[in-house]
């Protein structure tokens, strides 16, 4: 289109583009057959299409949506080519699931693998460096599972998915709360403060009262560990 035909009075362009009406009743059964293209590739790829995804799958979705996105407004694409595309991503995709299946090497090189965040009450600095997840994003789940304190956790797995799995302690112990500093109402509600002092990064313990940094994050301040008012009850 030349410059001199792009004016700002014409809603018929601004509206409908060059195409002629008609085509909108085309759009409408392209529409409905890219809509059943993405159903029956869904379908035939799993359920786990309709859960987390991992990102074999995440990149087979984000292939199918490039591949029927191109014909769905454009007049002048068909709609063979989308389906062979669709085609060739669902023999791939269940290509590399059937070999995972068969192959834990395999699959561990294609799906990633888990890390575990907190171990007994403690979080794992090298394994929060490694997937890049910060403080405020395990606490934050932490919270999520209702839980208040890192003593309350056994283990807090980060899966090769992107979820989260949590193991509670039996029987827990005091440790770095998880409720966040300004909201001193929430944690005085439900907290009492122990002698024991602890990392306010990590939660480790403190190895000894002249202890100036954390063995585990190398971090120098401290805080005292907190434990449910009921725990401290029994």
């Amino acid at each position: 289109m030349k410059e001199y035909e792009i004016k700002l009075e014409d809603i018929q362009r601004i509206l409908l583009g060059e195409v002629p009406f008609h085509f909108f009743v085309e759009v409408i059964l392209r529409t409905a057959a890219i809509y059943l293209i993405l159903m029956v590739s869904m379908r035939l790829m799993g359920k786990r299409m309709s859960s987390q995804l991992s990102r074999n799958e995440m990149a087979a979705v984000a292939s199918l949506a490039a591949a029927v996105g191109v014909p769905l407004m454009n007049p002048d694409r068909g709609l063979l080519p989308a389906v062979v595309i669709a085609g060739v991503i669902i023999s791939l995709q269940m290509l590399i699931a059937w070999i995972a299946t068969k192959n834990i090497k395999f699959e561990a090189a294609t799906q990633d693998k888990y890390n575990m965040l907190i171990k007994d009450g403690m979080l794992n600095v090298q394994a929060m460096a490694l997937t890049r997840i910060t403080q405020d994003r395990v606490l934050a789940q932490l919270r999520s599972e209702s839980i208040s304190h890192l003593g309350m956790v056994k283990r807090l797995y980060f899966e090769a998915g992107g979820s989260f799995s949590l193991l509670k302690m039996n029987t827990p112990i005091p440790g770095l709360s998880s409720i966040p500093k300004w909201d001193q109402e929430m944690s005085e509600r439900i907290h009492s403060l122990t002698e024991q002092e602890l990392c306010a990064w990590c939660g480790s313990y403190k190895p000894g009262r002249n202890a100036t940094k954390c063995n585990n994050c190398k971090k120098d301040v401290w805080v005292y560990a907190v434990r449910n008012h009921k725990d401290a009850n029994r």
